[in-house]
């Protein structure tokens, strides 16, 4: 009875060894995919169960680990697009100011040359 326990227990460490094989081979090609990591993803590559995912430790902390990790890179790009996207409106800004000062500088060159012209005219 004792060997037959010690097979079963031999037969669950050979059987967690190679779910803990094939979650972090998981987590490595999502993580050179480029793709999000969650259990739920880790879970669809390995063809390992949630629950192991979840009760595991080492495999928990590294996909926590990592998810918070992509979230916060994402929340960085998404910081750095909405910082050009300020800029750009503040550079917009000051163009339309620009062209509407230029603009109003082309009226009154325009109004002194027509008051110029009628100068030089009476004189003639």
């Amino acid at each position: 009875m004792a060997e037959r326990v010690k097979n079963l227990e031999k037969s669950w460490k050979e059987r967690t060894l190679d779910a803990q094989n094939r979650a972090r081979l998981a987590i490595t090609q999502l993580e050179m995919g480029g793709k999000e990591i969650t259990f739920a993803s880790v879970q669809k590559v390995s063809g390992v169960s949630k629950n192991f995912l979840y009760k595991d430790k080492t495999i928990r902390k590294e996909i926590e680990t990592l998810r918070t990790q992509l979230s916060e890179i994402a929340s960085e790009r998404k910081f750095r697009y909405q910082k050009t996207s300020r800029s750009k409106d503040v550079v917009l800004e000051a163009k339309d100011r620009r062209i509407a000062k230029l603009e109003e500088e082309n009226r009154q060159l325009k109004a002194e040359i027509k008051i110029l012209r009628g100068l030089l005219y009476e004189t003639k």
